[in-house]
């Protein structure tokens, strides 16, 4: 963990904040001098520093903390002190994901159950602490990051799509129960993004899966983090329950 402290604005906070689509999220969000709040659970603080100090160059006040997401209690202790500290929340970005990959007749319980753990209950323990604050503030929007596979499915990511198109469920009910309090809840899918996670896939897939993609190019974490800023911005006021996809027009 560390600070910076310099004069901000709006407090963001970013699950998965360390690398890849979290990392751009909290790039683009510093060209408004936001306070940032990076949330991760790397094995060590080596990529959590790269943005930090990416950050920090920039002046922005940010800081970074290990937690594991999927666990209820953990995440309401972190916002918690955040609260504290700050006394709002203004916008949380929910990135945090794995992937456990394998055909279901060969899948686990454990690779079933961790999957879901991370990517979809992480999604309601962070909306769930944050929620109350927002709305009784009157505003506030929380942006959850599914998945194309979530829509159309894959095979060997039965329990990723789940949990990405539980997400997608999770996001519009979440939108009507809090929209009369100015509170906008939406959801970005994206589709093949060069992140780590992609890098490690043989090149045969990467090019089967640019055949599928009519603009014919992998998407980069900064076209997610444009969807996820502008769902954030005064200029998405009137949008909620929303999912944007960020494919290429891999699902139309």
């Amino acid at each position: 963990m560390r600070y910076l402290m310099v004069d901000a604005g709006r407090v963001v906070v970013i699950t998965g904040g360390s690398k890849g689509i979290g990392r751009a999220v909290a790039m683009r969000f510093a060209q408004e001098k936001a306070r940032i709040i990076l949330v991760h659970y790397d094995p060590d603080e080596t990529a959590s520093e790269k943005t930090m100090d990416a950050l920090a160059k920039q002046g922005i006040e940010v800081e970074s903390h290990k937690v594991d997401v999927s666990s209820f209690e953990a995440v309401d202790v972190l916002f918690k002190d955040i609260l504290s500290r700050f006394g709002r929340v203004d916008v949380v970005v929910n990135n945090a994901g794995i992937t456990k990959d394998t055909l279901v007749m060969r899948m686990s319980e454990e690779e079933w159950d961790m999957v879901l753990k991370v990517n979809l209950k992480s999604v309601f323990n962070c909306t769930h602490a944050v929620l109350r604050p927002m709305v009784k503030k009157r505003g506030g929007s929380i942006v959850n990051i599914s998945s194309v596979v979530g829509l159309v499915g894959n095979a060997g990511q039965a329990n990723y799509a789940a949990s990405k198109a539980g997400i997608l469920g999770f996001t519009k009910s979440v939108a009507r129960e809090v929209a009369a309090r100015q509170v906008r809840v939406n959801a970005v899918a994206p589709g093949f993004i060069q992140t780590e996670m992609t890098d490690v896939l043989p090149e045969q897939a990467k090019e089967s899966f640019l055949q599928q993609i009519p603009l014919r190019r992998i998407g980069s974490p900064e076209d997610v983090a444009e969807a996820v800023y502008w769902l954030c911005s005064d200029a998405a006021s009137y949008i909620t329950g929303q999912t944007i996809h960020v494919n290429g027009g891999m699902f139309m």
